[in-house]
């Protein structure tokens, strides 16, 4: 059941194209910002280097923002547009569920600094909505 109705999905989709043109740029900022204030989470990365501009946060950010965009083009099915991440995480790397919280907030905080005003209060309910809908997809097949 999706928390987001046809006016979040509308907001969303409006401002991603601004999202999805600075993808490494946004992802690996948010990474960067998740890994300092929430260290614990660099586990997961052991061979990164996870400093701010390295090739590694680079990388791993824009795949990050580039499964979103995929994830904003199946807003109507998130999980499946996901699907493959989805076992990765659950199966394959065993991600701590609580992770996807401290993305996800970090995603939007770096947002909300880079997009200013096109990021008002609507749509940032709206696109903290989204981001709720991933982590919960991305979590759903550890229940």
């Amino acid at each position: 059941m999706t928390c987001l109705n046809a006016d979040d999905k509308a907001h969303v989709q409006a401002i991603w194209h601004s999202v999805a043109a600075h993808a490494q740029e946004y992802g690996a900022e948010a990474l960067h910002r998740m890994f300092v204030t929430c260290p614990q989470t660099k586990t997961y990365f052991p061979n990164f280097d996870c400093s701010k501009d390295s090739a590694h946060v680079k990388a791993h950010g824009k795949k990050v923002m580039d499964a979103l965009t995929e994830a904003v083009k199946h807003i109507d099915n998130i999980a499946a547009a996901l699907g493959s991440l989805i076992n990765l995480h659950a199966f394959d790397l065993r991600v701590d569920p609580g992770n996807f919280k401290y993305l996800t907030h970090n995603i939007l905080v770096t947002l909300a600094i880079h997009l200013g005003d096109k990021l008002d209060c609507v749509t940032h309910q709206a696109v903290d909505k989204f981001l709720a809908e991933v982590a919960t997809a991305l979590t759903s097949k550890y229940r």
